[in-house]
């Protein structure tokens, strides 16, 4: 039997969801060995007021944290490695980015097949780029990605994920319940993630991972949104500077910074609901016009290459 790792950081158990959907049919043909990351200390969660922002700078800038050893042999062969992570602040998650620092990763990524797995609210094209050319420093050959996302809209989505992190409510009480819809990715789509799993067995038992990233296309496995790789791009150049600016003021939890912090709170939040309606409006039509550029975009983005 082949030996698959499943490497994941989960902070409100929607990932592991997800990993578990997309990892059962492989349990056919591997053993699966589930390393949960686990940060010293712990993310909070719910995830209330300051400490939600402190982490904002080390997420951009790809400062690890402290992890508990993990319960893995870094020694023994693996035939597939599972990298599920989260996005924070366009970036992957601190905890992941722990984990790809550190020598255990080498080991087990060299020469192995690697697998992506995203749970994330919308925006994430960047963070893989760079995880992309982690597994490949790293020797690692990434053969697969799979992204489940929030399906609702921008600003509605920002509204109901700020309450999951920030208050443990996935879904609003009162009108407020009846007005925005439930936090995170579908039950029904973390259920059905089950078939990348199943496209992902059958190309091990045929030998056939070369085009396993198309296999996962034609199932669904990316879908990518013009207009939010756009705003994306520009906003990941404008946390590199506001990251850079809280830095100068201490590392992470030093109060010095706190103002710094508070002052990139506000312009998130004025980002987010004053300008990116108009920006998003410029991107459409943009796109529309450049249609056959903004395809070949998408298509790379797509990919594992």
């Amino acid at each position: 039997m082949k030996r698959a790792l499943v490497i994941f950081y989960s902070q409100t158990g929607q990932l592991k969801e997800i990993v578990d959907s997309v990892a059962a049919p492989l349990g056919e043909d591997f053993e699966l060995v589930f390393e949960e990351l686990k940060p010293v200390p712990a993310y909070p969660f719910p995830w209330r007021g300051m400490p939600f922002f402190q982490a904002f700078p080390e997420s951009v800038q790809e400062i690890p944290c402290v992890m508990e050893p993990f319960k893995f042999n870094p020694d023994q062969d693996f035939d597939l490695v599972i990298l599920a992570y989260q996005v924070w602040y366009l970036s992957p998650s601190i905890p992941f980015t722990a984990f790809l620092q550190s020598p255990e990763a080498r080991k087990v990524l060299k020469g192995n097949p690697v697998i992506t797995i995203l749970g994330v609210r919308n925006m994430w094209v960047m963070a893989q780029e760079r995880v992309k050319k982690q597994i490949r420093d790293l020797g690692g050959t990434l053969v697969g990605n799979i992204v489940l996302v929030d399906p609702y809209p921008n600003l509605v989505s920002v509204v109901t994920i700020a309450r999951w992190l920030m208050k443990g409510e996935r879904k609003g009480k009162g009108w407020i319940g009846g007005i925005f819809p439930r936090a995170g990715v579908p039950e029904q789509n973390i259920r059905e993630a089950a078939k990348f799993g199943e496209v992902i067995r059958e190309a091990f038992r045929a030998g056939q991972l070369d085009n396993l990233q198309d296999q996962l296309l034609e199932r669904g496995a990316v879908k990518i949104k013009p207009v939010l790789m756009s705003i994306e791009k520009r906003g990941r150049m404008m946390f590199g500077f506001w990251s850079k600016f809280v830095l100068k003021k201490g590392g992470h939890g030093d109060p010095a910074r706190e103002g710094r912090l508070k002052l990139f709170k506000y312009y998130l939040f004025g980002m987010i609901y004053l300008v990116s309606p108009i920006v998003s409006l410029i991107f459409w039509f943009t796109h529309k016009i450049l249609y056959k550029k903004t395809w070949r975009i998408m298509e790379y983005y797509s990919h594992v290459e």
